[in-house]
Formats: C-alpha cells, sequence, structure tokens
C-alpha cells in the first residue's frame, strides 16, 4: 500500500536534505518540495505566522514509523509536523515502481 505524508520546514535547503536522506535510505520512493507556503498556528500561547517549505513524501505503509524516525532525529523542528495517510488508488505501474524501488525494512 502506498502512503502519502507530509512535513513542513523552515528553509527549502533543510526540506532538500530530509528528502535526500529519506529517499537515499529507500524510506521513501519520492520526496517533492514546494513552497513558500505560510503556516499559521499556536505555539507558547502566541499564534505564530511563518515562512515554510513543504516536504511531501510517498512511501511504502511499511516504512511510515521509520521515516517518523528518521525525521525526528534529522529535523531542525522540536516537534516536527509529520502527517501520512493512505493513498485510496495508485496506478499500477506506479505502484509496482515503487516497490521495486523500496528497500524492506532494517532488522
Amino acid at each position: 500500500m502506498l502512503m502519502i505524508g507530509w512535513a513542513t520546514t523552515s528553509s527549502q535547503a533543510h526540506a532538500e536534505t530530509l528528502g535526500r536522506a529519506l529517499v537515499g535510505a529507500n524510506l521513501v520512493i519520492c520526496a517533492q518540495v514546494d513552497g513558500p507556503i505560510t503556516s499559521i498556528y499556536p505555539w507558547d500561547d502566541e499564534i505564530q505566522t511563518e515562512t515554510e517549505w513543504r516536504l511531501t513524501l510517498k512511501f511504502l505503509a511499511e516504512h511510515v514509523d521509520a521515516i517518523e524516525q528518521r525525521l525526528s532525529e534529522l529535523h531542525s523542528h522540536e516537534n516536527p509536523q509529520w502527517v501520512a495517510v493512505k493513498a485510496d488508488h495508485v496506478a499500477e505501474k506506479y505502484l509496482s515502481w515503487a516497490k521495486a524501488n523500496s528497500s524492506s525494512l532494517p532488522l
């Protein structure tokens, strides 16, 4: 099963670094960086407004926990965003390609 996840970072360079690390570890089949975006959220009892870069990740469901762990290790934020959902439909050729290019989880 293919999943899609999102994280945000404070810079394009950091988003690309995270994406390359996750693709390089064969945990993510594709990382896409877009932005800048504006995020508005509560933090320390105040409404914050920040310019961020969004990292969209496509990956096999078996990697979701490993990706979350790796993001928490590499991310510069104290509480990084990590939201993942299951893809309702994935073209068979794309899913086959994703499976062929993802490693099995490390033991």
